[in-house]
């Protein structure tokens, strides 16, 4: 049977998603403008479609957004025509949207040379190679082409009230979806089947879908931080680490609990013991103002002197918004510092093939006094 000793801890109702506050998405293409003159650009070329969907509220597959100092061109093909307005209608944004076909690079050509504009931003990080010799040679011959970095994911760090409230319906999601198949652990199903059912109770409590392919890792599959659902059976005796998330308006939540089933032993109870201390030492840390690689020393410290050091494998965590792994990173070589609005994990692990895995992680934002935990499920003790 599964473990009967977590603690227990009454989890928030789920908000009614479809009242949730707005996002201020309209601001942000004027927030974007202002970093222009330090990339040394006068209009930018927005590729990469998260960042698309930051800008403007557009969901679909297809899209180029060109801003300048005074126009916002949204360039997408037929198949959204009506999807574009209206999405674009209901975020507030003002643009002027072509519809086109191969007449693409003529639209935003001709728009880039009515802003007088002479060097235009390229999403370096998402731009290809053979794309921006493309750029180069055929769409903007005349123009001055600028690598820029970091530009809209930059903005994207701090969320705004309405992006945390969408992250953190997904957590509690997340916690309910946990909370109603876990008991399934004492049936000892396949990790596969335990997962599919995570991820489909996570749908029915009204998320789009999980935020990434839900981790199941049982007994030796617990030591492989990532390790894909399997057909493995879960057992008496298993540490079960359980990583996922749900998506709600395109923002993503994540948490990691370990489930000890059955009767485990010394070495795995203290495992759990000694991973738990660690993320809440790491918890403990954040805080705006601090360093991102102190939380990361706060929790690797704990397992250290535990004498497990060398079986924590990875840094203690990231970024979480619109994408399931953001800035700012959360790692011993790290140079952020975390200020308040941002969100981040924070997931110690311990990993041993012969006694099996454990990783602890919870969802925070940060705050200017330290921080607000959006995950809410107990963890093992």
């Amino acid at each position: 049977m599964a473990s009967d000793t977590t603690s227990t801890v009454a989890l928030p109702p789920i908000p009614a998603l479809d009242a949730l506050p707005p996002m201020d998405v309209a601001a942000r293409i004027d927030r974007l403008r202002a970093t222009f003159d330090g990339a040394s650009c006068d209009a930018l070329l927005v590729t990469d479609l998260v960042n698309i969907r930051y800008l403007s509220g557009f969901t679909g597959s297809a899209a180029l957004l060109l801003v300048t100092d005074d126009e916002v061109l949204f360039v997408t093909d037929g198949r959204y025509a009506e999807q574009s307005a209206e999405q674009l209608d209901a975020a507030g944004v003002v643009a002027r949207i072509e519809v086109t076909g191969t007449e693409q690079r003529e639209r935003l050509a001709a728009a880039v040379a009515a802003a007088g504009a002479g060097r235009i931003g390229l999403e370096a990080e998402d731009v290809s190679w053979a794309q921006q010799r493309r750029y180069a040679a055929d769409w903007f011959p005349d123009l001055g082409l600028v690598p820029t970095t970091g530009l809209v994911e930059g903005l994207r760090i701090v969320k705004d009230d309405g992006e945390v409230a969408r992250i953190e319906a997904a957590a509690i999601i997340a916690d309910h979806a946990l909370a109603t198949v876990r008991p399934r652990l004492a049936e000892h199903p396949t990790e596969a089947d335990f997962g599919l059912e995570l991820d489909t109770t996570m749908r029915r409590l009204g998320a789009s879908g999980p935020s990434f392919e839900t981790i199941v890792g049982s007994g030796p599959n617990g030591a492989k931080p990532h390790a894909r659902p399997s057909s493995r059976r879960i057992a008496d005796g298993d540490l079960v680490v359980i990583d996922f998330g749900a998506i709600v308006d395109g923002y993503c939540s994540d948490m990691t609990r370990t489930v000890v089933v059955g009767e485990v032993d010394d070495v795995q109870r203290r495992m759990v013991d000694v991973v738990t201390d660690a993320q809440q030492a790491g918890v403990e840390a954040v805080r705006a103002g601090v360093a991102s690689k102190d939380v990361d020393a706060a929790c690797r410290e704990v397992i250290e002197d535990a004498g497990w050091g060398d079986a924590f494998i990875h840094g203690t965590g990231h970024g979480v918004g619109l994408l399931i792994h953001e800035a700012p990173r959360v790692a011993r070589t790290a140079d952020a510092t975390l200020a308040a609005g941002q969100i981040v994990t924070v997931e110690p692990g311990v990993y041993l093939p012969e006694h099996g895995g454990v990783r602890v992680e919870d969802t925070l934002l940060v705050t200017e006094q330290g921080s607000r935990v959006l995950t809410h499920t107990a963890k093992e003790r």
